[in-house]
């Protein structure tokens, strides 16, 4: 009975592994011998200076920015100014049977979700309407709606 395919497999990832150890044994020697001669180490750092290029040498602690923790924005900044009343729309959908609809806003084209409980008038599709926005599960919401004559 021949041998299986797993252990040929198991074989082949143990030389592998062997190998790629024999391999960093003999660089360490090869840089300590090299080290020990006195010759030229390459150096194995690579600094970025200030504006974003590759050098050999280090940057100059002088010249290093100062950074206070205190001033980094950590998340998202909350809108400040954002208006929640007094906009003009147009209600593009809405379904008298299922109590919902949608109302676009002309300005920005956004689309504010609209259920049926924050209409103060009775509204239809293509009618010009004035609300408010809450904020929603999804995003905002079209509230305390009443229609334009």
């Amino acid at each position: 009975m021949a041998k299986s395919q797993q252990t040929f497999n198991k074989l082949e990832k143990e030389k592998k592994r062997l190998k790629k150890r024999e391999d960093k044994r003999k660089k360490m020697l090869a840089r300590k011998e090299a080290k020990a001669n006195g010759e030229y180490v390459v150096n194995e750092f690579v600094y970025v200076d200030y504006n974003g290029n590759f050098t050999d040498t280090p940057p100059d602690p002088a010249e290093k920015e100062r950074i206070n923790a205190e001033n980094i924005v950590v998340g998202v900044p909350k809108k400040e100014g954002v208006k929640t009343s007094g906009f003009i729309g147009k209600v593009n959908f809405f379904d008298h049977s299922k109590g919902f609809g949608f109302i676009i806003d002309p300005e920005t084209q956004e689309k504010y979700f609209v259920h049926i409980s924050e209409c103060v008038d009775e509204i239809k599709e293509g009618d010009k309407v004035e609300f408010d926005t809450i904020k929603g599960a999804k995003g905002l919401n079209a509230s305390k709606v009443k229609k334009i004559t």
